[in-house]
């Protein structure tokens, strides 16, 4: 049976495409920047919602605020909020300082430009809330805060607005990038939307009707001489040692961004100093980038297509190349940790690395072993027609069928091949797959895509995967019945029985439009679709004629009996499966 795409996968790793992450020990940058953005996400958030109690009255507010103390204003969970919120400024400018080429899709610009601006735009207002509490003592509740920065001082206001509108869109942007992949976003993302669209609106329209209350109340006397006492809005001294916390903090804060740009400076002079390479690609092309650069941002700016579904991140394999020098790259730096984590994931040979981790110091060929459509534009920068699914993966195959072209006349072996893949597939639908490939005397088929698998809305990743692979299951018995009978038809013109071989497993896919811009088609690739191939590989010369692998019988919470290890070509670790044998056996 051919398998092109599981042979090109075995030259140059597991085409799969689908997010492989590190397994190394350790914290990567990556993960310690999501950690901590999603901590200044939950305070950001609950911020917000104190804002939209004003909605109801300064008294709602007040009690928000009481309860948002209790929860952020602990000491554990101060240390967690500024180490959070020094690491997350710290690696930011940490990228600004990496990223050589800016030549991005406008949303990254976006989130860059966005993150940069938070500082200057919430000091103030940091200043006066946190400061003013942690440093000198201050009681500012709402009615202080309202009063300082809507009656005294209304453009304190708009740069509180604006420092927290840009605060949760640079965290919307950030959680976009990192779930887009994930089961289940497409179905949940209008939520979402809806969500990051009405929180900081019914925010913006409680601030405002608190400022009404507070405005109101500033025309009396008795309430300015309660609400507005030395104790809750400073002595003049200490407002000289805020306001000197604030210029100390935008000064230094500007200091590190001119660091960081000084820095990008001496380090480009340096490269150019240091030489050019060029990298070569298949069709002839040559970019010519400082040494330093990435062979991803080579193709960015040589506006060479290169597929990237993480965004150059190191967190998928989508943008691997191979080296074309003739010495499988040996002469090239080491791969990191992080690179090397992922090659040893995919079961990369030697020659292939991740376009986003290589630098070269001198000039070399590459093909990439993905490459997006052209004509998508912006998309060619990620593959936007793949998703990372949970799908059952079954690969069928018609035993001697060689030996059967050979004592047939050719229209006889079609027939028969036919009859065989027919009786296969309809066992297979009538289960709940879909046969997504026909491959020679034998097909591919996927549980979990929905009755016709074509590009399917996603399922609820709760029920999926068990319905999955429990259709799956079925199918495995619907196959055996349905051969049995077409043997019975064809017993007295063949004079002898259909053999085939099953392998089935269950996992994550990357499932999508693949091929070309006249021939795509909906199919799945990834480890679980290698591994099903492999599995049916092995029913041969074990004579069996079915292995399932345990993790399908794990997905659809059903027992499975007599395991065995097995070992798998291309793969460092063993995988319990179940050995079916024929009936007739």
């Amino acid at each position: 049976m051919r398998r092109d795409g599981i042979q090109a996968a075995e030259a140059g790793g597991p085409a799969d495409g689908r997010l492989a992450l590190p397994r190394s020990s350790g914290l990567t940058l990556r993960q310690v920047r999501l950690g901590s953005g999603l901590v200044l996400c939950a305070y950001v958030l609950t911020h917000l919602l104190v804002h939209a109690l004003g909605n109801a009255s300064l008294g709602a507010m007040e009690a928000g605020l009481a309860v948002k103390a209790a929860l952020w204003r602990n000491p554990p969970a101060l240390v967690l909020l500024y180490g959070a919120l020094l690491t997350h400024l710290a690696l930011g400018l940490h990228a600004l300082y990496e990223r050589r080429f800016f030549r991005i899709v406008p949303a990254e610009v976006a989130q860059l430009a966005l993150g940069l601006a938070i500082p200057p735009l919430l000091v103030t207002h940091v200043v006066g809330t946190r400061l003013a509490w942690g440093l000198e003592g201050l009681d500012r509740g709402y009615a202080q805060v309202l009063y300082a920065a809507w009656v005294a001082a209304p453009w304190h206001g708009a740069l509180q607005v604006a420092g927290l509108a840009a605060a949760w869109l640079h965290g919307c942007l950030g959680l976009h990038y990192w779930l887009r992949l994930k089961p289940g976003y497409g179905r949940a993302a209008p939520w979402l939307l809806g969500v990051a669209v009405l929180v900081p609106t019914l925010a913006v329209l409680g601030t405002v009707q608190g400022a009404r209350s507070v405005r109101a109340l500033d025309a009396d006397p008795a309430w300015r001489a309660s609400a507005l006492k030395a104790r809750h809005m400073g002595r003049p001294d200490q407002a000289v040692r805020l306001l000197a916390w604030r210029d100390g903090m935008l000064w230094g804060y500007a200091g590190a961004l001119a660091l960081v740009l000084a820095a990008r400076g001496l380090r480009t002079r340096a490269e150019t100093r240091g030489g050019f390479v060029r990298v070569t690609y298949p069709s002839g092309r040559t970019v010519r980038v400082p040494r330093g650069a990435s062979v991803l941002e080579a193709s960015r700016r040589g506006r060479i297509p290169h597929a990237s579904v993480c965004g150059g991140r190191g967190r998928c394999s989508t943008c691997r190349v191979r080296i074309a020098d003739g010495e499988h790259g040996c002469s090239l730096p080491a791969p990191g940790r992080a690179e090397r984590a992922v090659l040893e994931r995919i079961g990369a040979s030697p020659g292939i690395r991740l376009a986003c981790q290589l630098r070269p110091e001198r000039d070399l060929t590459v093909a990439p072993l993905f490459t997006p459509h052209a004509q998508h534009g912006p998309a060619a920068e990620r593959a936007e027609t793949g998703e990372e699914r949970f799908v059952a993966v079954m690969f069928v195959d018609l035993r001697g069928s060689t030996q059967l072209a050979e004592e047939r006349l050719p229209y006889d072996t079609v027939f028969v091949i036919n009859r065989f893949l027919s009786a296969v597939g309809q066992a297979v639908r009538d289960s709940g797959g879909s046969v997504n490939q026909q491959l020679g005397d034998g097909l591919m088929a996927l549980f979990g895509l929905g009755p016709k698998g074509a590009d399917p809305a996603p399922p609820d990743p709760g029920t999926a995967p068990k319905a999955a692979a429990r259709d799956a299951l079925r199918a495995v018995e619907a196959i055996g019945a349905a051969v049995e009978r077409l043997n019975g038809v064809l017993a007295h013109d063949l004079g002898e029985r259909l053999r085939y071989g099953i392998g089935l497993h269950a996992g994550t896919a990357i499932v999508g439009a693949m091929g070309d811009a006249l021939d795509a088609r909906f199919t799945a690739l990834g480890d679980t679709v290698n591994v099903a191939a492999r599995l049916e590989g092995l029913t041969g010369p074990m004579g069996q004629v079915a292995i399932v692998s345990e993790a399908v019988y794990r997905a659809a919470q059903l027992p499975a009996e007599d395991l065995q290890e097995l070992t798998l070509s291309g793969r460092t670790r063993t995988l319990r499966a179940r050995l079916i044998a024929a009936r007739d056996a």
